[in-house]
Parts: structure tokens; C-alpha cells; sequence
């Protein structure tokens, strides 16, 4: 009985456990808020850049017309990849997952890195650049390579977003597209602390390099109950196949207790305001190609979950809607989690340099249940 009543609360799944103060990202769940350094995410979709939004995380502040131009330069100007990497791109085993090549590659360029070895402040701010400008030319030219089709170099004349669409797609998209990729982009860029940027930090903590930081995130991300929702979700779609199909087949679902990919959140507890943007994406595409199939049966989906699980105040995450947007803007669906990947990579460097100015290892402990003082029985005398 003394042992029950000393035992610690355990907080499975670290809810409610704050690791660190942030002035990065701020998400009011109750409201449906969230904040980049305190502006509306809202806001930034509407007017913003996903280059003019990477300035915004890592330098703090927004920037200036002169040094807009300039990070848009050095994002451009960072993008192709070593020879070296684009050989190992070309090496990896046939129908490898992209986001395995990912993990990989990221692992493997920082060998490349100018700045490999140098650990301070602002080696650190032109390394988390440079991986994210290169993050998106490995997803797009891995995409090439299987396909077998002819890689394509970045163009330093287009926006990152833009240029990305175009690498794995092989021709410039409509500027309207464009602009979808970019707002989807900023609405990935970061999250607060979630599970990879958690990943990110915890080996931040030991003072491993920002490379292998990411590295971490990457691997965390890779999990179907974090970026990979995005293809469960454009998979459920798919299955349902007809929109009047969609209502019996989600009750079912939810009466044997299974969960529905694309809803639900650990933060939000109403809707999450990333998932109406993209919503209005995805009803904006559904109208452009003149097929709103999907479109509807994912509204039918939406409309099924949220009144039969009112009272839970279940909502569609910005997860359930991505998938419709990517799919008509011609991204492979194992393409999905990489494309959250390559646009979160500003805000996993930024946590890390944050964690950086006050640095310490993080080591929790775990409360043992098992059985002590076991006698040790020699090898032969054991049934």
C-alpha cells in the first residue's frame, strides 16, 4: 500500500508538462488561436510569404523590404544540392519511402555543410537556412529520380514554394496554385511543441549538432499517428469513393471505436483555424479541375464526425483537408509527410536555437513497477 501512495502522477503522453519557455508560437486551443511571435496565423496566410514567415521564426520579428529580398536570396541561392548528394539520392534502394530518403539525406549532407563544425549562434541561423531551403530540392528530386524522370535544378528566380511545385511536377504552376503551395507552406511552418519538434529538442539537449536535430524531427514526424495523418486522411476519401456513401461508413467507423485520420487534436478543442484554410483551398481546387467528388465526400465526413462526437468537441485538423489540396496540386500522396517536413523545418531550428540560449539535457524519469531483489539463477539451472 505504501508503495501505491508514494507512487509519482504519471503524465502519460507528457500532456500538461511545459519543457520550456517560447516566444516562437503561441495556440490558444480554446479559441482556435495560433500565433507565429505573435502574429495571426490567420493573417500571415492572408498576407504573408513562406520565406517572409521563415524570417519571422528564426530572426523574431518580421522583416524589412531590403531583407525580405535578401532571404528570399539566400533561401534561392542555397537550394541546389552537393553532387555527393544528389549520387546518394540516385543510390537509394528501389520504392524506398520518401520519407525515409529524407531522414537519410539530411543525415548525409551535413558531411557538405561549410559550417559542419561551427557551433555558434550564427553559424547555427545560416545552417537552419540552408537545411531548409535543401529539405524541399531532396523531397522534389527524389520524386524525379523514381519516376524516372529528368531532375530539375532550382530556379533562383521563383518563389520557394513555387520552385518546389515546379521540381516535382516538372512544369511552373498557375500563380494561383502557387500561392496555395506557399499558404500551406506557412501554415506547416511550425506548431508549437508537438511530438517532432519535441523529438528536435530533446536531442538538441545534448548538444548534438542542428543537422541531427533534425534528423530526430524528421524520424518523429515519419509516425501515422503525427505527419503521416495526412495520407490516412486522403486514403479514407479515396475509400469511401461516393459522398452519399460517406455518413453510414463514418458511423460505422465510430461504432466499433476506430478512429477517424484527420480529426481530433491534443491542442484544439474547436475547430483548428489551418483546417478552414485549407478547407477554402480544397473547395477552390475542387471548383478549378470541375470534379468536387472529393470535396464533397470530405465535407460529408466533417459533417458526420462533428455531429456525432458533439459532445467531445471533435474538429477537422489541418491534416484532413492538406490532403485534398496536395492531391490536385499534383503531389504524390507518400509525398504528403515530406511536404510537412520541408515547411515545418524553420520552426524545429527555431526551437532548437531557442533551446540553445538555456540549454539543459533533458532526462525525465520513469516510475518503476517491476519486481527487486530477484535472485539470479545460473544459466544451467534454469527451466
Amino acid at each position: 500500500m505504501k508503495a501505491a501512495l508514494d507512487a509519482p502522477e504519471i503524465h502519460r503522453g507528457l500532456d500538461d508538462v511545459y519543457v520550456k519557455e517560447t516566444s516562437i508560437c503561441f495556440i490558444d486551443g480554446e479559441r482556435g488561436r495560433l500565433l507565429y511571435r505573435g502574429y495571426d496565423i490567420r493573417d500571415l496566410a492572408r498576407h504573408s510569404s513562406f520565406e517572409e514567415v521563415v524570417f519571422l521564426l528564426l530572426q523574431g520579428r518580421l522583416p524589412n523590404r531590403a531583407e525580405l529580398e535578401s532571404a528570399r536570396a539566400e533561401l534561392a541561392a542555397a537550394r541546389p544540392l552537393a553532387p555527393s548528394v544528389l549520387k546518394l539520392l540516385r543510390s537509394m534502394p528501389e520504392h524506398a519511402p520518401p520519407m525515409d530518403v529524407l531522414r537519410t539525406a539530411v543525415s548525409y549532407m551535413s558531411g557538405f555543410d561549410p559550417e559542419r563544425d561551427d557551433s555558434t549562434q550564427a553559424a547555427n541561423m545560416r545552417k537552419a537556412l540552408r537545411i531548409t531551403a535543401q529539405l524541399a530540392t531532396i523531397v522534389a528530386t527524389y520524386e524525379r529520380i523514381r519516376k524516372g524522370q529528368r531532375v530539375l535544378r532550382p530556379d533562383p528566380t521563383l518563389g520557394h514554394a513555387e520552385d518546389f511545385v515546379r521540381m516535382v511536377t516538372g512544369k511552373r504552376p498557375d500563380p494561383t496554385w502557387a500561392r496555395m503551395m506557399d499558404v500551406a507552406m506557412v501554415l506547416y511552418a511550425d506548431h508549437g511543441m508537438n511530438a517532432s519538434t519535441f523529438g528536435a529538442t530533446v536531442a538538441a539537449s545534448t548538444r548534438a549538432d542542428l543537422h541531427s536535430t533534425i534528423v530526430a524531427a524528421i524520424a518523429t514526424l515519419k509516425g501515422p499517428l503525427h505527419g503521416g495523418a495526412i495520407e490516412d486522411a486522403l486514403g479514407l476519401v479515396e475509400t469511401i469513393r461516393r459522398p452519399e456513401a460517406a455518413r453510414e461508413f463514418i458511423v460505422n467507423k465510430l461504432r466499433n471505436k476506430e478512429k477517424v485520420p484527420g480529426f481530433g487534436h491534443r491542442v484544439y478543442k474547436t475547430y483548428d483555424p489551418r483546417a478552414l484554410i485549407m478547407k477554402e483551398y480544397a473547395r477552390q481546387l475542387a471548383e478549378s479541375k470541375g470534379d468536387d467528388t472529393y470535396f464533397r465526400i470530405a465535407t460529408a465526413i466533417e459533417e458526420t464526425v462533428v455531429g456525432e462526437l458533439a459532445s467531445k468537441r471533435i474538429f477537422p485538423n489541418v491534416d484532413f483537408y492538406s490532403g485534398l489540396v496536395f492531391h490536385r496540386l499534383g503531389i504524390s500522396t507518400d509525398l504528403f509527410t515530406p511536404v510537412f517536413a520541408l515547411s515545418r523545418a524553420p520552426g524545429w531550428t527555431a526551437h532548437v536555437l531557442e533551446y540553445w540560449e538555456d540549454n539543459r539535457l533533458l532526462r525525465p524519469l520513469d516510475w518503476y513497477v517491476g519486481p527487486k531483489d530477484l535472485a539470479y539463477v545460473p544459466l544451467d539451472e534454469r527451466a
